[in-house]
């Protein structure tokens, strides 16, 4: 694919799937389903093979997606490429049969087009130093095939800023987009995950403005949209939901289900205990006392980034110790960590973000 001229300049970061395997779950933050998905409290009626672009956008930033109170060197690094002038872009490539599994050209070029004319208009930003940034265009810019099987487009740093910087984000499964048929369904599972413990109640009213609805009691919407959509999810997501009303308000709950696909998801509170009893074995077993596990659990619990990093560096720690023929536990209460933040520091600049931001490390003492 080729750019005009004058967007070439515009054009400031190059995305790419390199891996054909798929997460299991995405980071859909807050900031964006709230302005995109559901402005002024409607859901879009987004159809669902954009569903399915947007999905696999988030997808390819994973690796590059933050919370700006963790890494706020990130952040500026991010104001540094994007929000220095006006109409900043990145460009981005992913595969067709992504889009339309069964080999549909018209699907994926109704898809594109779609996000290139959904909310089309001007954006403005405040970059970290306080100056007015503008981008115009909608989600995506100028689709077109670049080469046999692929479709090449621009994203505006608008949008991209609400993808990839997401200090409240909520996890989704990737798959929904490709298991469940109705887009109304999967846009509910988006806007379920946002929901407290206790769920919420609503009138019948608000939940038809909400979702494009226009059932005319709340017995109807109940039994002939919220039972087929919980039936979707107990089917394809690991949360789903109860309801039940009463005149006009009807009250929604949701809970984690036992999935049934061959990809189960662990729920977040078998995730939690996961992690509570990981952070158990470091304590017990190097030494840790309760001061020393401040920091170190923190982000072990809270960044899934620093997260996966600790347990790499964790496993080189073993593996240099057997390479020397010492046991581990020799490491004890601070020494321990001292010694994995050293190799998390090597590991982090052998890293792409590492050789960008040499100093951007995560610290766990």
């Amino acid at each position: 694919m080729t750019f005009p001229e004058k967007d070439l300049r515009l054009v400031r970061k190059t995305f790419e799937n390199r891996s054909d395997r798929n997460p299991d779950r995405i980071r859909l933050g807050n900031h964006f389903v709230d302005d995109f998905i559901f402005e002024d409290h409607e859901a879009a009626d987004i159809p669902i093979n954009a569903l399915r672009v947007i999905f696999n956008i988030i997808s390819i930033i994973s690796s590059e997606q933050f919370r700006p109170e963790d890494r706020p060197k990130q952040l500026s690094l991010f104001d540094e490429e994007f929000e220095t002038e006006n109409n900043i872009f990145a460009s981005m490539k992913i595969r067709n049969n992504k889009i339309s599994p069964s080999g549909s050209s018209k699907q994926v070029v109704d898809a594109y087009e779609f996000l290139a004319r959904f909310k089309m208009g001007w954006y403005r930003s405040v970059n970290s130093k306080g100056r007015e940034i503008k981008t115009f265009g909608g989600l995506i810019s100028t689709p077109t095939y670049d080469q046999r099987g692929y479709t090449t487009f621009l994203i505006s740093s608008y949008w991209l800023k609400k993808l990839m910087v997401i200090p409240e984000y909520n996890y989704v499964l990737y798959n929904l987009v490709y298991n469940i048929r109705n887009n109304k369904h999967i846009i509910f599972a988006i806007w379920l995950s946002k929901l407290p413990e206790n769920g919420t109640v609503l009138k019948l009213s608000t939940l038809n403005k909400r979702f494009g609805l226009n059932y005319r009691t709340a017995n109807d919407l109940c039994f002939k949209f919220l039972k087929q959509a919980r039936s979707s999810l107990n089917q394809y997501n690991n949360l789903s939901f109860n309801f039940r009303y009463k005149g006009d308000m009807i009250n929604i709950v949701p809970y984690q289900t036992k999935m049934i696909n061959e990809t189960e998801l662990p729920s977040n509170n078998r995730e939690k205990l996961e992690i509570t009893r990981r952070l158990r074995y470091f304590r017990k077993r190097y030494g840790l006392q309760e001061t020393e596990m401040i920091q170190f659990s923190y982000q072990y619990k809270n960044i899934v980034q620093t997260r996966e990093l600790i347990e790499k560096a964790f496993r080189e720690f073993i593996r240099n110790n057997r390479f020397k023929g010492t046991s581990s536990t020799e490491f004890q209460g601070k020494m321990f960590l001292m010694e994995i933040q050293e190799i998390i520091i090597m590991l982090y600049k052998d890293s792409r973000i590492g050789k960008l931001l040499p100093n951007g490390y995560p610290v766990i003492l």
